[in-house]
């Protein structure tokens, strides 16, 4: 079953619900869903009853191959964290090599339950605070910029400060932007498949994404290809997408002359532009912006086929600066090897698969897009994490989801997690 349903007498609170657009169409369930969404009356069709379709009784679905897989992420994660930082934990903080990898545990642990609660609610709740959590997204922006509550660590400033509690303001703007553009795509319809629809979005998405690039280009980055996605996927205009991903292809070759030019009208801080310098040329700079790609580098070619087994890393024997952050997919291939590298992927492409199968069958068009925004979070993130590493893209400082060290990542990520799990708990399915 395609295109739109008709469902009357809603609430106020639940118009979203029946919001569609030509640009997405939710389908008719198939592969481990085994039936078909149906109505909030439990009917396979409008206007006709459970009972008189003489169809078996329906359940709603849950999607417990994304939660094992988020799980498996998780604890593998963990493991990675504390084979790569054991060593500089031990130094750092008096023999205690579990440090980091106890940190994250807590935090993630945390986060699952936050995620299950999250699961078992009605996703529609969480429209109602989209505009808010926009709008407080940017207030912690500037209080980090503006304010001393902004904590600088590594030279980036780039934390917030409230009390005992310290997190990045820059996760909070990715979950927040989800959500209100996929209020605005539900409430848009058929003007999403305008240019006038799509400048709309446009114009909610580019000034947060450039408060965000002034301190955290990578983020930045993040941010305007969850909108991207989000809008490709809503729209049936295609060329304007067309042109953007040439536009980016156009950078993306002659990335050192534009990133030159762009830094003598400041619009590119001196420290973005050596590290365009350093990707072109890394063996230039061998103790300085190169070192940690090189070591990086080294790692992924010293793995082999299945590496040199778990914990047997030498790299991240204080060669690799912080191997537990953004570099952990290079410990990962240098002890796992190739095989292990390409097993992660793939536990990645199936999430995504997840996502994709949840989307097409989510009960309206709302649901259909949180899922999408965070379809799009996750893979951009992993790809562009994948290619900081093997120096496909300037290093930019960017974690691989759910594996790397990250306390603020990790709780943000397990929230957009359990809006998923909630969606896909809202799919009904007779058995």
């Amino acid at each position: 079953m395609t295109g739109r349903r008709v469902q009357k007498n809603l609430p106020p609170d639940q118009a979203l619900r029946v919001k569609s657009s030509p640009g997405v169409r939710v389908k008719a369930a198939e592969g481990n869903f085994r039936g078909r969404p149906v109505y909030e009356d439990g009917s396979g069709r409008a206007g006709q009853t459970a009972e008189n379709t003489g169809k078996k009784k329906v359940r709603r679905f849950y999607d417990y191959s994304l939660l094992f897989t988020v799980i498996f992420l998780t604890v593998f994660g963990l493991v990675m964290i504390y084979s790569s930082s054991s060593y500089s934990a031990q130094i750092q903080f008096n023999g205690d090599s579990a440090y980091f990898m106890r940190r994250q545990a807590i935090i993630a642990l945390g986060g699952f339950v936050v995620m299950m609660i999250i699961s078992k609610m009605d996703y529609h709740f969480f429209a109602k605070f989209a505009l808010l959590g926009y709008g407080f997204s940017y207030i912690f922006l500037l209080m980090v910029m503006l304010t001393p509550l902004g904590v600088e660590a590594n030279g980036k400033k780039r934390w917030l400060a409230l009390g005992p509690v310290q997190f990045q303001p820059t996760e909070m703007v990715k979950i927040a932007l989800i959500l209100l553009l996929a209020v605005m795509i539900t409430q848009m319809g058929k003007k999403v498949n305008n240019i006038k629809g799509l400048l709309v979005l446009a114009a909610i998405t580019v000034p947060i994404a450039g408060l965000v690039a002034m301190n955290n280009l990578s983020s930045g980055i993040i941010i305007v290809g969850i909108a991207f996605v989000m809008a490709f996927v809503a729209s049936e205009l295609k060329w304007p997408f067309a042109l953007c991903v040439a536009a980016a292809g156009v950078i993306y070759a002659f990335a050192g002359p534009i990133a030159t030019v762009l830094e003598k009208i400041g619009l590119v801080q001196p420290y973005q532009l050596n590290r365009i310098h350093v990707w072109l040329q890394p063996e230039a700079y061998p103790q300085d912006g190169g070192y940690q790609v090189l070591q990086g580098l080294y790692a992924i070619g010293s793995g082999g086929l299945v590496g040199k087994g778990l914990g047997e890393s030498i790299q991240k024997l204080g060669f690799i600066p912080e191997a537990q952050n953004d570099m952990v997919f290079s410990v990962i291939c240098e002890e796992l090897g190739l095989f292990g590298a390409v097993s992660v992927i793939l536990i990645f492409l199936f999430m995504i698969y997840r996502f994709m199968v949840i989307a097409s069958n989510a009960p309206d068009l709302f649901g259909a897009m949180l899922v999408v925004g965070v379809m799009g979070h996750i893979a951009i993130q992993v790809i562009l994490n994948i290619a900081v590493v093997t120096n496909t893209i300037p290093n930019t400082g960017i974690t691989l989801p759910f594996i790397s060290y990250g306390g603020t990542s990790v709780m943000f990520l397990m929230m957009e997690m359990g809006m998923v799990l909630s969606v896909s708990n809202q799919v009904k399915i007779r058995t």
